[in-house]
Formats: structure tokens, C-alpha cells, sequence
């Protein structure tokens, strides 16, 4: 399967001239973001755009490996949607044919490939959650398996043709597993390469991903010189840590918000985060100016409550997905419950296995010593959660974020997946 070649005339920028619309482009594409590479050719990308009145097109591809997006995902969607409200052609591209394959990226073993049935359950509801944040009118969805499935054995090798093993087993988590003598299946090597034809099937301008995805992102632009296209530029994102502020945001490790959860879970969840995490946060999750982010953290190191900025972050996050009546009705019922005598610093804790038997959760978040002690505190009447007290030994847990209290003085703000 060929593609048409790309113009090839050269860039006719000598010396460079920025409007103020491609200096707007340019701020927006480099705000929070990890690399832009190369940034002299995004700025030829976009004077040309402008001289010419033809939109750039940007390339987000997202492998549909679970049933939801979390607001991790939406670092790069953000992105996307700013550089769309600037008049770009934004592609939202679900991988259904690399979901087969299983992304090996910042993995030290291989990734079981999902089946067509659990790949087709997840797509379904992929694009709908993105369209919470991307303008779904003026957004291109496809799916790779349109180029990828006709390609067939042939053109499989007839691609593999176009990179070396040599340029692959320069990618550091290959590296790392062939060092350690950690098998890498042959079908792994091909993932690369697939992602990196999607940028010649779409004849990408810009392809946007994660910091684990820069090897990929440069396969597309190698492989788009192969098949004589304009090589596309990369911009990567900082991954954004989860509720524990250490962990990559995973639905796996628990420490998630889910896009889709509940406008009351969602609030209390983001206020959930450390004082020093929200600050990263404000960066790739707020569409708030960069001044006023700026200003906003000055007052708060020149004394304000921290916890005014991080419920105003928890606001607009929630608006967001939920609607700003949502989020203002998410922010009553905080208040009302932290007006229960909740102290303003209490740990953080992520536990997993929801629903969870109370007496587990009791001794799994370090608020007794034992199960036994838990039940007995339960039949006093000594646990609370969200200020209700529990009374039913049996009580099952469902997942959520929630403050639990044991005693008197014993609290933990408890994220439950």
C-alpha cells in the first residue's frame, strides 16, 4: 500500500518572520510541554499554514486498552484542543489495529495482546470521553486498522524493510529487556512500526504523546521521509502522576480520576493531591493563563491557604466534565462534610479491591491494628465515613474517595478503585 508524495518544495523561510498569531501557536504549543521536536520546523509548519490558509494537522493516537480515559490522558487532549481552537485540523486516532499488538513501551516484559471483542467494547466509548474535552464538530476520528488490515503480509514486509534492527533495539525498554535477557517477541518490534505508519497514512504535520512515546513518535518521522513525505514534528507531554504523586495515573495502580466518575468524587479526589503536586497539575490540567497560575501561586507562598487554590483547581476540573452547577454543588458537600471536624491535613491513601469489607479497609489503611479491632470499633460506633456513621459489620465498601474517621483523632482520606 503507497501513499501520494507530499510536496517537496523547500521551505521558503530564509529568515523567519512571526506574526503574532504563529508567536500564540507557538506559546501554546510549548506550554507544559516536555519536547518539541524540531521546534524550527513546527515554526516553518505554521508560518507556512498561515502564508498558505491551510490548517496543520495533528495527530493524538490513544489504543482503546481499557474500558475509560482518566484525566491523564487528557494532558495531551488538552493540547489538542488548544491547538484546535486556533484553527488546526485535530485527528483523534484509535488504535484498534495496535491494540492487538500491545504498546511494549516502559514495559520490562511483554504486553498480552487484547482480543477484537475486548479492543471493539473499549473503542466504543474512547471517543465519546474525548469529546468532553476536543470540539467533537470539528475533530477527524479514524481508526488504524483502515490502512493497517489492507496492508497484509506483503506490505507488512515490505515496511519492516523501511527501519533496522539496529535503530530498534535503541529504544530503552528493548534495551534494557535484551541486557537483562528478557524475551522480546518479535511481534513487539512490529508496534513501532505501525504507529509510525499511521503518520504516513495521515500524512501527519504533528503527532502529540507522552514522554514513554518519543521513540515512536520518531519511527513516524523516519518512516514518513521513506515514503517522501514531510517528516512531521513530535511534542511530548510530561506523564502526570496519580493520587499518590509518585505513580503514573493508572487505572491498574488505583490512583486514577476517571473522566466519567461522579462530579462529588471527581472534586474531592482533586483536592485529594499534595500542595506540591497541584501546582503540576495547574500546568497540564488548567486552562487557566499562565500569569494567572503564576499570581495565584505567589499569594499562596506569600501566606495564602494552599487548599484555596487546590479547591479552585478541583472546581474547574469538575466543570469541566460535569457542568459548573455540578461542580458548585460538589463543592457544598465537601464543605459540609470537612465542616465535621475533618482536620485540613490528614494521610492520603490508595487501596484497591473495591468493594472492600470494612474491616479490611479499616486495617488496610493503617487506621487499626486488626480486623478484629476494626469490627469491634465498628459495633461501638467509633468509624465514620464522610461523617455517617457505620453501624453494619458486613458493610461492603464501593469503590470512591472518601474520608474515613476511627476515634476520635484517627482520619485517612481514602481513594478505593
Amino acid at each position: 500500500m503507497s501513499f501520494p508524495d507530499a510536496p517537496s518544495a523547500p521551505l521558503p523561510f530564509p529568515t523567519l518572520v512571526l506574526s503574532d498569531r504563529v508567536r500564540e501557536a507557538l506559546a501554546v504549543s510549548l506550554r507544559g510541554c516536555h519536547e518539541l521536536l524540531p521546534e524550527t520546523d513546527w515554526v516553518k509548519k505554521l508560518v507556512r499554514a498561515e502564508a498558505t490558509g491551510q490548517p496543520l494537522r495533528i495527530k493524538l493516537g490513544l489504543d482503546p486498552t481499557a474500558p475509560d480515559i482518566h484525566i491523564g490522558h487528557t494532558v495531551v487532549l488538552n493540547k489538542m484542543r488548544e491547538l484546535q481552537d486556533l484553527g488546526h485540523t485535530v485527528i483523534f486516532l484509535i488504535g484498534d489495529f495496535t491494540s492487538m499488538i500491545g504498546d511494549p513501551s516502559g514495559r520490562n516484559a511483554t504486553r498480552p495482546p487484547l482480543t477484537r471483542d475486548q479492543i471493539e467494547a473499549n473503542a466504543q466509548t474512547y471517543y465519546r470521553q474525548a469529546s468532553l474535552v476536543l470540539d467533537p464538530g470539528k475533530t477527524e476520528i479514524r481508526y488504524n486498522s483502515e490502512w493497517s488490515d489492507p496492508l497484509g503480509a506483503r506490505g507488512m514486509i515490505q515496511l519492516a524493510a523501511k527501519y533496522t534492527l539496529a535503530r530498534m533495539l535503541e529504544r530503552d525498554d528493548f534495551t534494557k529487556r535484551f541486557k537483562a535477557g528478557s524475551p522480546i517477541s518479535v511481534h513487539e518490534l512490529l508496534y513501532p512500526l505501525m504507529q509510525g505508519y499511521d503518520s504516513v497514512a495521515l500524512k501527519s504535520d504533528l503527532e502529540l504523546g507522552g514522554t514513554d512515546q518519543k521513540f515512536n513518535l520518531l519511527v513516524g518521522r523516519a518512516l514518513q521521509s521513506e515514503y517522501g513525505q514531510e517528516p512531521q514534528c513530535i511534542l511530548t507531554m510530561p506523564l502526570l502522576e496519580g493520587l499518590d504523586g509518585v505513580e503514573k495515573m493508572s487505572k491498574s495502580k488505583g490512583n486514577y480520576i476517571g473522566i466519567t466518575e461522579d462530579a462529588n468524587t471527581m472534586f474531592a479526589k482533586v483536592l485529594s493531591i499534595s500542595d506540591v503536586q497541584m501546582w503540576k497539575w495547574y500546568t497540564l490540567l488548567s486552562f487557566r493563563p499562565e500569569a494567572e497560575i503564576a499570581a495565584l501561586k505567589r499569594e499562596v507562598q506569600g501566606g495564602r491557604n494552599p487548599k484555596d487554590a487546590k479547591v479552585a483547581l478541583a472546581r474547574e476540573i469538575t466543570a469541566r466534565f460535569h457542568g459548573a452547577a455540578a461542580a458548585a454543588a460538589a463543592e457544598d458537600d465537601f464543605q459540609r462534610r470537612a465542616a465535621g471536624g475533618v482536620p485540613d491535613e490528614i494521610p492520603e491513601v490508595a487501596l484497591a479491591g473495591a468493594p472492600l469489607a470494612i474491616g479490611s479497609l479499616l486495617k488496610q489503611a493503617g487506621l487499626v491494628p486488626s480486623t478484629s479491632e476494626a469490627l469491634r470499633l465498628v459495633e461501638q460506633g467509633g468509624v465514620r465515613i464522610d461523617g455517617t456513621a457505620v453501624s453494619d459489620k458486613g458493610l461492603k465498601v464501593a469503590a470512591g474517595c472518601f474520608v474515613v474517621q476511627v476515634g476520635k483523632r484517627k482520619f485517612a482520606r481514602i481513594t478505593l478503585s
